[in-house]
């Protein structure tokens, strides 16, 4: 009964693939015991993803937001008890203007969660191709280290506005880098700033998620890496998984190999989604989180089907 906290579906999402009910249904096919449907937030049409240009307007979107909203309740109505679903958005942070976006897009909706991830540097994405990144990495400075500080200096800047209950694939910047196995322990200022971050993190309770899509990637780990992890875990950080899945191929893709990664990084327990609590400083009321220690969690039937 393995759990996954992210993920998208081709109905909502341009670049992912299958309906969400499809996406439902593999996952209960496969064995989650919770499965979140986190669409991204819609955004103002300077910062639509490429696909988005020729399909949509800034109303479209919107509307595609909301049309998902509706269909995620239904599904979760449809297949309780098969599976515990959990409707929430991943947010963007992206320029000033965004802060307010998501705040009001939080403060309509009733949401059980949401994903705090970060995907631009500079306004510019840096995980959708190489030439994008390379262009957020020139107006950082032109090289890779300048462009990570200035990914953390964002991330911080999230972090602090909007606590969110998970933070969503921390070093997401160093997919399409020119080293992207290389710790970074050897780069002073990014190592300091992730520090500030996952002490920040630590601080007001928020989980780091353990995103398996960069092995599925070319990655050798998952994110964040291992001594990210290894760090988080000193502070007493608590950890939740998330395949990131963007089709039904990936869900619970090479969830074996993050499962290893785990037990090598020393984490002792994994969180997940469970009954509703109120969130401490918010008007919302966002789910709460129960653990499975890994030493169990291993021992599931899940493992037979895991790829």
């Amino acid at each position: 009964m393995p759990y996954s906290h992210h993920s998208h579906s081709g109905q909502f999402c341009g670049h992912a693939k299958n309906t969400l009910e499809e996406m439902v249904q593999t996952a209960v096919a496969k064995g989650f015991h919770t499965f979140a449907l986190t669409e991204h937030m819609p955004r103002p049409i300077e910062d639509f993803y490429p696909e988005e240009e020729d399909e949509h307007t800034e109303e479209s979107l919107a509307k595609l937001f909301h049309d998902f909203l509706l269909e995620a309740a239904r599904l979760k109505d449809a297949y309780f008890p098969q599976i515990k679903l959990l409707i929430g958005v991943e947010s963007e942070w992206i320029r000033p203007s965004t802060l307010k976006l998501l705040q009001d897009l939080l403060a309509k909706h009733s949401l059980d969660f949401f994903m705090g991830s970060v995907h631009h540097t500079h306004t510019i994405p840096i995980d959708f191709d190489r030439a994008k990144y390379e262009k957020a990495r020139d107006a950082a400075g032109g090289t890779d280290e300048r462009l990570f500080e200035d990914y953390f200096d964002a991330q911080y800047d999230m972090l602090q506005a909007l606590h969110p209950p998970v933070v969503g694939h921390l070093d997401l910047i160093r997919l399409l880098s020119d080293h992207p196995d290389t710790e970074f322990k050897d780069k002073k200022g990014v190592w300091e700033r992730i520090q500030r971050n996952l002490e920040y993190i630590a601080s007001y309770g928020g989980i780091l998620e353990l995103n398996s899509s960069a092995l599925r990637k070319g990655l050798a780990q998952p994110y964040p890496c291992l001594p990210i992890c290894q760090s988080f875990l000193r502070m007493g950080g608590r950890f939740a998984m998330s395949d990131d899945s963007h089709g039904i191929d990936q869900i619970g893709t090479n969830y074996a190999r993050l499962l290893d990664f785990i037990r090598k990084s020393g984490i002792k327990e994994i969180h997940y989604a469970d009954a509703m609590a109120p969130r401490e400083g918010s008007s919302n009321s966002y789910v709460g989180f129960s653990s499975i220690s890994v030493d169990v969690l291993a021992q599931l039937p899940f493992w037979t089907k895991a790829q």
